[in-house]
């Protein structure tokens, strides 16, 4: 689907939004709706809290006082080989309404918004004036449907050197709008460079820092037309947050440099289905929703960080790979002084 993809490229943390079939999930009612919605985003907002929570240093050698660097930033967070985090197993008898039209009440997997299983049928059921009346309607599939495998992320980052091995940070991607999908992001961050408090800080070979760092990416989404949804100002709305703790050790050559880190990560992300759902099809068809259900989801982890970058004057480029949940290959192109 074009939005799917589009979706991706300008963030992914929206993407599961882009299915013109999730609405219809509504059809079921809304504590059915939120209870297989939270497993499906569940894996999505994960990886994005990965993805965002690195690229916060490229050295543990902190700018002296006036140093600074401003850099261009590019994640990749791959999913191809995480099985685990494309599916979850949808169980009948933990739903009102929901059941599946092959073997029901049978639980199996489904797909998440990472995963790729499609042609899931399920249908909704009840009586209405006497008479039995069923809606049957397939569930969404995933990026991986779309064959696409990864999460990209990006932004530009400035780094200031202070006083006595002090450095401070920001980021941002100005609110970038494309189609039906808007996302922006913003984040600070502090490093500080234990050896700079020694006096041989000028002859050691390395270079030991604690970096903390807090980005913030909000976004939203339109959601398409549905077959058994009607309504008005249909969106999905989010926000997701994350802390990066980190402890770095780099050497301290002219040139080449090689750096690395452990990080404590921990992120919420908070998902808002807003605007006015008016089921048209099967038992609920006369039910209204307006706003019908938030979803949060909280994610922590330890990741390990190795690194190497290239010094050229003015001109640096660096490349790293983050180990974790989710594994993410970033590179930084940077200009600064110092």
């Amino acid at each position: 689907m074009k939005n799917l993809v589009t979706s991706v490229l300008i963030g992914s943390c929206l993407a599961v939004s882009a299915q013109a079939d999730f609405n219809n999930v509504l059809s079921a009612g809304v504590e059915d709706a939120e209870t297989f919605t939270t497993d499906y985003m569940a894996p999505l907002s994960e990886s994005v809290v990965f993805s965002m929570s690195t690229g916060w240093y490229n050295t543990a050698d902190a700018k002296p006082l006036g140093g600074f660097e401003i850099s261009i930033i590019g994640n990749i967070t791959g999913f191809k080989n995480k099985e685990d985090k494309k599916t979850f197993i949808l169980d009948p008898n933990d739903y009102q309404n929901l059941d599946f039209v092959d073997n029901p009440g049978v639980a199996r997997p489904v797909s998440t918004a990472l995963g790729d299983i499609s042609g899931t049928e399920v249908f909704v059921e009840g009586e209405v004036l006497g008479a039995t009346v069923r809606e049957t309607f397939e569930l969404p599939s995933g990026l991986s449907g779309e064959d696409i495998d990864f999460i990209p992320s990006g932004y530009v980052q400035a780094s200031v050197g202070l006083i006595k091995g002090t450095e401070v940070k920001a980021r941002f991607l100005p609110k970038i709008e494309y189609e039906d999908a808007s996302i922006g992001l913003f984040g600070l961050g502090i490093q500080h460079d234990f050896t700079k408090l020694l006096p041989a800080d000028k002859i050691l070979p390395v270079a030991i820092s604690a970096v903390i760092g807090y980005t913030n990416i909000s976004g939203d989404y339109d959601l398409a037309n549905a077959d058994l949804i009607d309504g008005e100002n249909q969106r999905i709305e989010a926000e997701i947050n994350s802390w990066a703790f980190g402890a770095v050790v780099s050497t301290k050559l002219p040139i080449i440099n090689f750096y690395g880190g452990v990080n404590y990560i921990t992120g919420k992300s908070v998902t808002d289905v807003l605007g006015t759902y008016r089921v048209t099809g099967g038992p609920f068809a006369s039910e209204t929703y307006e706003d019908p259900f938030s979803i949060t989801k909280k994610v922590n982890g330890v990741t390990g960080t190795l690194g190497t970058k290239l010094k050229l004057g003015f001109f640096r480029l660096n490349a790293e790979y983050n180990l974790g949940e989710f594994n993410t290959a970033t590179v930084g192109i940077n200009f600064g002084f110092r």
